[in-house]
């Protein structure tokens, strides 16, 4: 169940962090104004609290780890949201990234 939590709080953390900068990213490069940009440092600081619930204490793993759940879910995101296609280098890399937070994060220490 720790893990389960653990997932999705990496989830809720990604939607939050890529959300706000691509809110950001809307409001200065495509001229949508101030409220997308105050929408999007709101969600950047709530990406900043999310990651705080995270049940592994340390701030420097967890930060790590999510670097790869960072990687993995802008190329999600650009699909989802902006018509990216990745090529199979994409899709690689963050294959590679995503295999890392799982060592990271629940590999058996001891």
């Amino acid at each position: 169940m720790t893990i389960v939590r653990s997932l999705l709080l990496f989830v809720l953390a990604a939607l939050a962090e890529i959300g706000g900068a691509w809110l950001v990213w809307q409001g200065v490069r495509e001229q949508r104004g101030l409220l997308w940009i105050g929408a999007g440092f709101v969600a950047l600081g709530l990406y900043g609290l999310v990651a705080t619930f995270q049940p592994d204490a340390a701030f420097g793993r967890v930060l790590a780890a999510y670097g790869g759940v960072f990687v993995a879910g802008s190329l999600v995101w650009g699909v989802v949201v902006d018509g990216f296609r990745p090529d199979r280098w994409d899709v690689v890399g963050a294959a590679v990234c995503v295999v890392g937070v799982l060592v990271i994060m629940y590999a058996p220490r001891g």
